[in-house]
């Protein structure tokens, strides 16, 4: 609408006027392109507008609010009921008779409670303003909010010819012009809904800070020992600083409670140098001078042999993933038979005799060789390992990759036995956890630690890359469910089945693939799930803390 001067003159200054276009406003080089909410849906959660709007998207929101008199508002409901009843009256409706039933029913329920002073109706009026340094991107980000909108539910309508009224300021009457569709009438729990002002400030006692809320840079601090599950998880892509998160809350975690047991499981040797500045113990697993842990050794299960021999089955079906399942079957009955008969413990080199002593060993003989003459011969003995002091990290980095989930489910097999019998509060970082949710049976075996250790005091920190690895499996969704908080760093796609899982918005699922790098931004940006809650925090560490770090986690600068 207007193509004149962009800039009159007030003394020697210029100042910048308002040009108004068809659907879109600029002053100077700033342009806004509002965009109204036609209708509601049924249902929206409180503070929804704060999770609609992805992190540093241009958006403003306008939102006024006018009382309607307790008179005018039962006036009002009144109508609603006449006319929803007398469309139901009539039969009419068809397929929504539903919702004019309940449109009837709300009606009555929010009349009686508006004369109870419980409720009231509200006039209230809500625009969005999308902002660029073009009318292109000024226009496409309000598109996509509009998506957005629409996913939830919402009818939007993009005001045309009808800009000035929509931006101009409001009044306190509520009677200036607006356009059509601009004014909703809403309850006070509907208006309560609307506002995405809520506090999401966490600040548990005796919890440690696990980063800054995006929003407003309000701290964000948990205590994982005050709730029923003690365990956490991190994802994340490589770089976007899942490793340098990881190793910050184990050092918070550890200040703020110096008793606790921390042990790492380190497939990369990422911890090994922060764990040596520590003060801690190092284990090279494999390597016979470091010591030996005897999978077969029944006191990681305090004696239940039973319980014993179904776990040494899972890390057979990690070690040998294509077994069949009457080779599976077969060696379980070989274990349990070695566990109840043999007086003394156990070793693989015994399940080796088992299976050499039966008519026809198949292919067993074969693949159990690597304990008799292979790689893993050095683990037939008893177990050996040294006294460890904490913090521990069991180092992997020298373990083919292929047998990694073999050497990762009878560690915490192990570990799982040592939280159970040390006092006070446990720790235990999974580095690469996704690699125990590729198989049914480590990912059920994971899923059962984490639900038990919390009996322990004990929690878990699994790190990977994306939840999709666990969310294929039942087990692996049973353990994410069973997690309290989950942090989702920046992820290379976000599948539908994470977007379900989590409830992610569409503005949420579409930011995380852009969430900010620690090489971007100087710290890594994530969303965390906390129960209900989905906070976008900013991992940040103090000048000590991110001087050790750096100098210690080596290739956590690279992740």
């Amino acid at each position: 609408m207007g193509t004149g001067p962009e800039v009159h003159v007030t003394g020697e200054r210029p100042v910048a006027r308002e040009v108004e276009g068809t659907s879109w406003s600029r002053v100077g080089r700033s342009y806004r392109a509002p965009l109204l909410i036609q209708r509601f849906p049924s249902e929206v959660a409180f503070g929804f507008l704060g999770r609609l709007l992805p992190p540093g998207h241009a958006v403003e929101l306008t939102l006024e609010a006018h009382p309607i008199p307790a008179a005018r508002a039962l006036e009002v409901l009144h109508g609603v009921r006449a006319v929803a009843e007398a469309e139901l009256a009539d039969g009419g409706g068809g397929a929504e008779l539903p919702q004019i039933e309940a449109e009837r029913e709300s009606a009555e329920e929010l009349g009686r409670a508006v004369a109870r002073r419980t409720q009231e109706l509200w006039k209230v009026g809500v625009c969005f303003v999308a902002r660029g340094p073009s009318r292109l991107r000024a226009e496409e980000e309000r598109s996509r909010l509009s998506e957005r909108l629409e996913a939830m539910g919402f009818r939007t309508r993009v005001p045309r010819y009808e800009v000035r009224e929509t931006l101009a300021p409001p009044d306190l009457s509520g009677v200036n012009r607006r356009p059509s569709g601009y004014w909703q009438t809403l309850s006070t729990d509907g208006l309560a809904a609307m506002f995405p002002f809520v506090d999401e400030a966490l600040l548990e006692a005796k919890g440690v800070l696990v980063g800054l809320a995006l929003a407003d840079a309000s701290p964000v601090v948990l205590d994982r020992w005050a709730h029923a599950s003690h365990s956490w998880a991190l994802f994340g892509t490589t770089g976007a600083g899942k490793t340098f998160a990881a190793a910050l809350i184990a050092l918070r975690t550890r200040w703020m409670r110096p008793e606790t047991d921390l042990v790492i499981l380190d497939p990369l040797g990422e911890y090994v140098e922060l764990t040596r500045a520590l003060g801690g113990t190092v284990i090279p697993v494999t390597h016979p001078e470091s010591g030996r842990l005897n999978p077969l050794d029944p006191t990681t299960t305090a004696g239940d042999r039973k319980e014993k021999a179904a776990r040494v089955g899972t890390m057979l079906r990690a070690l040998f993933p294509t077994l069949r399942d009457e080779e599976s079957a077969l060696l379980d009955t070989l274990v349990s038979r070695l566990l109840e008969t043999k007086t003394t413990t156990p070793t693989f080199l015994d399940l080796v005799g088992e299976v050499a002593a039966l008519p026809d060993p198949g292919r067993l003989a074969t693949l159990l060789e690597v304990f008799k003459s292979g790689s893993l011969k050095p683990m037939n003995g008893p177990t050996t390992l040294p006294s460890l002091d904490p913090p521990v990290t069991l180092d992997l980095s020298r373990v083919p990759e292929d047998q990694l989930p073999f050497h990762l489910t009878y560690l915490l097999d192990w570990l799982y036995g040592r939280m159970r019998d040390r006092p006070g509060p446990k720790l235990v970082l999974v580095d690469e956890a996704h690699l125990l949710a590729r198989h049914d049976a480590t990912a059920e075996f994971l899923d059962r630690v984490v639900r038990h250790v919390r009996h322990f005091s004990a929690g878990l920190l699994l790190i990977s890359q994306a939840p999709d690895d666990f969310l294929r499996r039942p087990s692996g969704r049973s353990l994410l469910r069973n997690l309290y908080a989950t942090a989702l760093l920046r992820l290379t796609e976000v599948s539908a089945e994470t977007r379900t899982f989590y409830g992610l918005t569409p503005a949420e699922a579409e930011w995380l693939p852009k969430a900010r790098l620690p090489k971007e931004a100087g710290y890594a940006e994530s969303l965390w799930r906390i129960g209900e809650w989905h906070l976008p925090l900013a991992l940040v560490a103090t000048t000590p803390e991110f001087d050790l770090l750096e100098s210690t986690l080596g290739a956590a600068r690279r992740d």
